[in-house]
């Protein structure tokens, strides 16, 4: 398989993913029930939880996982997102989200060819997104407490800026590790994942910056 054979497999599963998050917010949104279910003060910090642990489990086993579980893996942490997800349905209008959703994919497309294409070496620039990352969560749970919604953009759009950068480096990184080792298990779905995250975090961002709200 070529290198770029192998990069179209990571984006069909990050597609793939999408899709399952998009279709399973759609739904639930669309079920009182199951809305008022996912959003009580039990449901949502369970769900919440069961993310964290799904996401923190597939990126540090998912090389050692069979493909069969590397998959069904991934499908099922795009499901429990889509669980949350369900919200984005309800508070904005579904102009904003396609809008926004075509804006994150031009910005993906752009910046997965700079990965791609790229001499630089951006793995030197690890370290320095996830002191980023680090710093926006920390201020974020802050903000919770402070509730601002100036420093609440700012730190949307500082969010956009890392993950953009982590798009670029998770691409070339995926990349690097197919080209010193054709035959890594999972690596397509490794690839997927990262990148998966990289998309919602941007779309989410751009969401809170400039989507409408659905005032019915």
């Amino acid at each position: 398989m070529t290198v770029s054979n192998f990069l179209s497999k990571v984006f069909l599963w990050m597609f793939v993913g999408l899709m399952v998050t998009f279709a399973t917010g759609v739904l639930v949104s669309n079920s009182v029930d199951a809305l008022e279910f996912i959003f009580s003060d039990g449901g949502y910090w369970i769900l919440i939880i069961a993310e964290f642990v799904t996401v923190i489990v597939l990126s540090a086993r998912m090389q050692k996982m069979s493909p069969t579980a590397a998959k069904f893996g991934f499908i099922f942490y795009s499901f429990l997102t889509g669980l949350t997800f369900s919200a984005v349905f309800v508070v904005y209008k579904i102009t904003s989200i396609i809008a926004v959703f075509l804006i994150t994919s031009i910005i993906m497309f752009v910046f997965a060819i700079i990965g791609a294409k790229t001499k630089m070496d951006l793995s030197k620039f690890g370290t320095y997104l996830l002191m980023a990352l680090l710093g926006i969560i920390i201020a974020g749970i802050i903000n919770i407490f402070v509730d601002n919604g100036t420093f609440d953009m700012v730190l949307c759009s500082i969010s956009i800026l890392v993950f953009v950068g982590y798009i670029a480096y998770d691409v070339q990184k995926v990349k690097t590790i197919y080209e010193q080792n054709p035959s890594a298990d999972n690596l397509a779905i490794y690839g997927a994942l990262n990148l998966y995250l990289d998309f919602i975090n941007i779309f989410l961002d751009l969401l809170r910056l400039f989507g409408s709200s659905d005032n019915n």
